[in-house]
């Protein structure tokens, strides 16, 4: 007798119980890119961390300007010139005026940045012929974008170039994250053929590591695709235990069903690895469990590509994403207004979640691809999957229905 089928969400909080986040070290800057901040991180400097101008023109007291106009200019000495990074000038006395680059730090004495633009841009002496609006016109203070101390990056932040730029510029060349876990894809099947290589009237072309490695890469892995192994217990068993060595996580295609060659399920069942149904649709067969003496997850998906792009979807991401300390683990579904084809109602299987491909775009879904789940073409030309309750087996057009949208981070 076959196991009863157990639910999606079931299925993914057992493997999420086995799961703990990896742990943390700091990285480089360009390596945490994507990555979560594993720790509340504080400046280190200010921003700005000294007074300085926000243009290239001339710092001056106000009170020496005030009331400059076109028929009535002011006319300052021009004492020096500061650039940024080649400060000379120091303090600025009254009744002058120092020539000043954007970026350059204010002198003591100085409030006030005159632009070029109101200016003859005098080199010895300098004529102002429109007064800035208000004292401390165009000067950028100390710390008034951040104090030295302020938090910067919260805990569980998301890294992303605005993010790293600011942790740079307050003084930090690393972060504290969690890495990026190394996933190991294997495809078993002795019918499959490296793409480019000939085929033969019984044999296809391996899709699914490569499907599978570059969903695993996209969602933040380092990903290894390994050789195509054949259907040999032993040549599965030997392949995966020199693949450990280099694995947070691994997943498998294919060898996971009811069939004589199902390889993958005969060989690890022995080890403790989980194999039973889900009720899903497509995507029934699953394994699930940890190998190796560092207990290393691994996931045994259907061979069908469909089949194992949903797996992946509803049950690695979320996996990698608790390894690396992401949240939300599992991605958010939305909702959609269904609109079919024909106009007719859809239709689902009762007693399964139906992950159908479809087509989202302004709050409508439709349906696209087929329901079959070798229909490759179909998922390329998708970019959502529409998901159907198990208790639901017939959803009206325009009636609201949930959606996860496969194209999009989150």
């Amino acid at each position: 007798m076959s196991a009863s089928p157990i639910s999606p969400d079931e299925h993914r909080q057992r493997i999420l119980d086995a799961i703990e986040p990896m742990a943390s070290f700091p990285q480089p800057l360009m390596d945490a890119l994507g990555l979560a901040c594993a720790a509340d991180v504080h400046a280190r400097v200010s921003l700005p961390g000294f007074d300085n101008s926000a243009m290239d023109g001339y710092a001056v007291r106000f009170a020496d300007v005030d009331g400059a106009s076109g028929p009535e200019p002011v006319v300052l000495p021009v004492v020096g010139e500061i650039g940024a990074g080649t400060a000379r000038v120091h303090a600025l006395a009254p009744g002058t005026a120092v020539k000043i680059m954007t970026g350059a730090p204010v002198p003591a004495g100085a409030d006030t940045i005159v632009p070029y633009e109101a200016t003859d841009r005098g080199v010895s002496q300098v004529r102002i012929s429109e007064a800035p609006h208000a004292a401390g016109a165009y000067v950028r203070r100390t710390g008034e974008d951040v104090a030295d101390g302020d938090l910067v990056v919260a805990e569980g932040t998301v890294l992303s170039p605005r993010h790293l730029g600011l942790l740079a510029a307050t003084g930090h060349a690393a972060v504290s994250t969690r890495p990026r876990p190394r996933v190991v894809v294997i495809s078993t099947g002795t019918e499959l053929r490296e793409p480019g290589q000939p085929l033969g009237h019984d044999s296809i072309y391996d899709s699914n590591s490569y499907l599978l490695a570059a969903a695993a890469r996209t969602a933040g892995a380092i990903a290894f695709r390994v050789g195509i192994v054949p259907d040999d217990p032993h040549g599965f068993t030997t392949a995966l235990h020199d693949q450990l060595v280099r694995a947070d996580l691994v997943i498998t295609s294919g060898g996971v069903s009811q069939g004589d060659y199902d390889v993958v399920k005969e060989a690890l069942s022995a080890e403790g690895v989980w194999f039973g149904p889900v009720a899903m649709q497509p995507g029934k067969p699953q394994g699930f469990g940890l190998v190796g003496d560092e207990r290393v997850p691994i996931f045994c998906l259907p061979g069908n590509p469909v089949s194992s792009y949903v797996s992946f979807e509803a049950f690695v991401l979320p996996a990698l994403r608790r390894l690396m300390g992401l949240t939300p683990e599992a991605r958010p579904t939305v909702g959609a207004r269904l609109r079919t084809e024909d106009g007719g109602p859809l239709r689902s299987p009762g007693g399964r979640r139906q992950y159908m491909r479809g087509r989202y775009a302004d709050g409508v879904v439709t349906p696209f691809g087929g329901a079959a789940s070798h229909i490759l073409g179909g998922l390329a030309g998708a970019n959502c999957l529409l998901v159907v309750p198990e208790d639901v087996t017939e959803v009206q057009p325009g009636a609201t229905v949930e959606v996860l949208s496969i194209e999009e981070s989150f």
